[in-house]
């Protein structure tokens, strides 16, 4: 038997935790696209990475507590607009038809009294850290599936008959020990469970006993996996439900092992398990914002973000030799590059790197809105013999990225930059 536990609202229920005049009304959590990396001024950006079971991108974040004001208001020639998305919206503020992806001022026009809150990462990760272990404590194998799910396996642990009553425990203590609400689905197979979850929320249980008869009528959308491309698909099948999907075999088959693997997770046939993350094979940033068009403030900022690829590259003492650019354009299009550097990484070889890959690759004249860097291929997981002609440059280069790295884990990653980050 299998548990798929899942937060509430989680981002909003972690806010109400520490302010309870939130809880009650409708409420959501909000963020930006975090451009504060490119400010000129420092803004005391740390990074929360220490949470390794979840299954999330490093976040780079400010100390600073910031006002709805400070950081969803950008004044734009004398005019003030709301920037930002909603993360999270408590059931409360669902009711109006706010979800999540959707602007913040969207959502404040279908619901003008919504108190809107700036995300407190730190918080999440930390939460979701603490609820991690607890549930650990409890069930021998668990799976972090993403930061606000965790899928356990019952077998040879809990009986099936006391399955339901151990979950309902196990809720009850949660919300107890943390003040968290969370949903929890259960069945014989693991993918059913996280569709039963759905059947739970909020703050309920959930348990599947006949796999067939629960999917007969599910619409193939709730599915996890089914993406709206994989809809259109299947519709021009006539597939419309997860019981349609059940009565084609055939057809899922002749798709191979993307369709017979989703075939089974539909069926409760996959007999899937708890899945043990293993080493972590590549790091990469990437930040979205309004066309550039000036060279120079393109590679600035790339530049900037490859400082924070460096400082996770340190952090976990590895040694990158695959280098990856990507520059995204409005209206379409995109550059990229991808390059095997088998030497010594430093800060000064990475920058130096990119840059060149940036001269092969950019098409100028066209704004870019999106950047994107990735290091991979870590030389002690694949044994390579790193270049010796250059080797003690780089070493030098990289005692010093070291000596930098112990400063910015001190006091933050911008308390140095080198000079073309200015």
């Amino acid at each position: 038997m299998f548990l798929h536990i899942d937060i509430d609202c989680f981002f909003a229920s972690a806010e109400r935790t520490r302010d309870a005049s939130l809880r009650g009304i409708p409420m959501a959590v909000g963020s930006r696209s975090n451009l504060e990396i490119f400010n000129r001024k420092r803004t005391n950006i740390r990074l929360m990475n220490d949470n390794s079971g979840a299954f999330v991108t490093p976040v780079f974040y400010s100390d600073r507590e910031k006002s709805f004001r400070s950081y969803f208001v950008d004044t734009v020639e004398g005019r003030e607009k709301i920037r930002g998305i909603i993360t999270t919206a408590s059931y409360e503020a669902r009711k109006f038809g706010v979800k999540t992806g959707m602007p913040i001022a969207h959502a404040l026009q279908l619901c003008p009294q919504m108190t809107v809150v700036p995300s407190h990462y730190p918080l999440y990760h930390r939460l979701s850290h603490k609820i991690h272990r607890y549930i650990a404590a409890r069930i021998p194998e668990v799976e972090q599936y993403s930061i606000d799910e965790f899928f356990g396996d019952l077998s040879g642990w809990v009986a099936k008959e006391e399955s339901h009553s151990f979950a309902k425990k196990l809720q009850m203590e949660i919300n107890r020990e943390f003040d968290i609400p969370v949903s929890i689905g259960i069945s014989e197979a693991k993918w059913i469970a996280k569709l039963a979850t759905e059947s739970a929320k909020p703050f309920n249980i959930f348990m599947v006993e006949d796999i067939d008869a629960y999917i007969e009528n599910m619409p193939i959308r709730v599915f996890p996996g089914i993406g709206r491309g994989f809809q259109r698909r299947l519709e021009e099948h006539y597939i419309a439900t997860l019981g349609d999907v059940r009565r084609n075999k055939r057809l899922f088959y002749s798709w191979k092992k993307p369709g017979i693997q989703l075939y089974h997770r539909v069926t409760g046939t996959d007999g899937e398990g708890i899945l043990h993350r293993g080493e972590r094979k590549s790091i990469g940033i990437s930040r979205t914002f309004d066309a550039i068009h000036d060279e120079a403030e393109v590679k600035r900022r790339m530049v900037i973000m490859a400082r924070h690829i460096v400082y996770m590259v340190m952090a976990i003492e590895v040694n990158p030799t695959v280098y990856y650019l990507k520059l995204n354009y409005e209206y379409g299009g995109k550059a990229k590059k991808r390059l095997t550097v088998d030497r010594l990484f430093s800060e000064k070889l990475f920058k130096q790197k990119l840059n060149e890959m940036y001269e092969e690759i950019a098409c100028y004249g066209r704004g870019v809105v999106k950047l994107t860097l990735t290091v991979s291929h870590f030389s002690f997981q694949n044994h390579k013999t790193l270049s010796l002609v250059c080797f003690n440059e780089d070493r030098a280069a990289c005692i010093l990225t070291k000596h930098l790295q112990e400063l910015r884990e001190h006091f933050g990653l911008d308390i140095i930059k080198t000079a073309n980050e200015l």
